[in-house]
């Protein structure tokens, strides 16, 4: 059985999950795990792009980095990215016979996300560095298991509340309780963030508000302005490294779908209120809104964020058994006064934001025939 065969066997999400499933099959295999030097970068948004910049930055300075992100857009290989370029898909099959050997009966109980972390520390045995994004949690996500010489904690704000708490100070510490050694912690909405991190004794450097010069680099690389505050939690955290960071460079090294420019349209797979906030403040006109969203994310309290940068919404159907109701979505978009109708294609003379989950990017990327990487 391939890997994509073998992935398809498996559940995306589970409504019960087994916190130590993970650890269970970590145990049992860790003496024979390749131990490369692993960055953890934990929080509720910029995880992508900061590890991204991270990933550039130590690659620019001689070091082969290893990048694992989740989840794909198209291609399932843009989950393990080393040194520029995403996995090749001979490479995915020699590890997953490799996996399969490993961990024995274990890799049919483990998740699809938990299978495949297994196979991304397996991939980067010769680098140097790996950048290890966690999944939607922090203290018992699969990639927490894996020693950690460093955590980089980017902005924490409401996401998951059914897994991770209802109340910022206890969705922090769920995330913060995944540090192993010393933490950057990027700038944060709620200062409970830090209150919570000195409760736990951790060990960290606060990151301040990116300054005048990172926000100019943006604008002159065509990145919106709340990149700046990326290239600079990366950047410090390269200094723990003993690395210095070449900022200028690390900007060409950038994730897809993450405020991404094609042609009249922007791709976000932004989906909770803290991205709607910051892509609001980067727009500089309206536009229409190609959108959907799952049922647990506060779709009205998002809309009502980007009502002023909104001409009309266009619900693009989306098979995912997540998703909406889309009568519910409808009357929500009613209740705010937005027009509304169903996306059937995009008008070149319109422009465009599509946003509200990794599914959305997928199927418009898919539909419209969009063009998002080059590697």
């Amino acid at each position: 059985m391939n890997l994509q065969e073998f992935l398809s066997t498996k559940p995306l999400f589970y409504k019960k999950f087994d916190p130590m499933r993970m650890r269970r099959a970590y145990e049992a295999v860790r003496c024979k795990l390749p131990r490369v030097p692993i960055i953890h970068i934990v929080g509720t948004n910029g995880k992508g792009t900061t590890g991204r910049f991270l990933a550039g930055m130590l690659r620019e300075a001689g070091f082969k980095v290893g990048h694992y992100t989740s989840p794909h857009i198209v291609r399932f290989n843009e989950r393990i990215w080393i040194d520029g370029r995403y996995i090749d898909d001979e490479k995915l099959e020699r590890l997953h016979e490799k996996a399969l050997q490993l961990l024995g009966d274990a890799a049919k109980e483990l998740s699809y996300f938990e299978y495949t972390t297994f196979l991304a520390v397996l991939a980067f045995a010769e680098c140097d560095y790996a950048v290890m994004e966690a999944g939607l949690g922090g203290e018992y996500d699969a990639t927490a298991v894996f020693p950690h010489i460093l955590s980089v904690i980017t902005p924490i704000d409401y996401d998951h509340q059914d897994f991770l708490g209802e109340s910022i100070e206890a969705i922090a510490a769920t995330k913060l309780r995944s540090v192993q050694n010393r933490a950057v912690i990027a700038p944060q909405p709620h200062s409970e963030v830090y209150e919570v991190a000195k409760r736990l004794g951790i060990d960290y450097v606060a990151v301040p508000k990116a300054d005048a010069s990172l926000q100019k680099l943006c604008q002159k690389e065509g990145l919106a302005p709340f990149f700046a505050d990326n290239l600079a939690t990366a950047a410090a955290a390269v200094k723990e490294l003993g690395v210095t960071p070449n900022i200028e460079a690390a900007v060409g090294y950038r994730m897809p779908a993450r405020m991404q420019k094609v042609g009249n349209v922007i791709l976000d797979v932004g989906h909770n209120p803290l991205s709607a906030r910051a892509i609001a403040s980067a727009l500089d006109k309206k536009r229409v809104l190609v959108y959907n969203t799952y049922r647990d994310k506060d779709f009205k309290k998002i809309l009502q964020i980007l009502r002023p940068k909104i001409k009309h919404i266009e619900i693009l159907p989306v098979r995912n058994e997540r998703m909406v109701d889309q009568k519910e979505l409808v009357a929500t978009i009613q209740e705010l006064g937005l027009g509304i109708r169903e996306f059937t294609k995009l008008d070149a003379k319109e422009e465009y934001l599509v946003y509200g989950s990794f599914s959305v990017i997928e199927e418009c990327v898919k539909r419209c025939g969009l063009s998002i990487t080059n590697t």
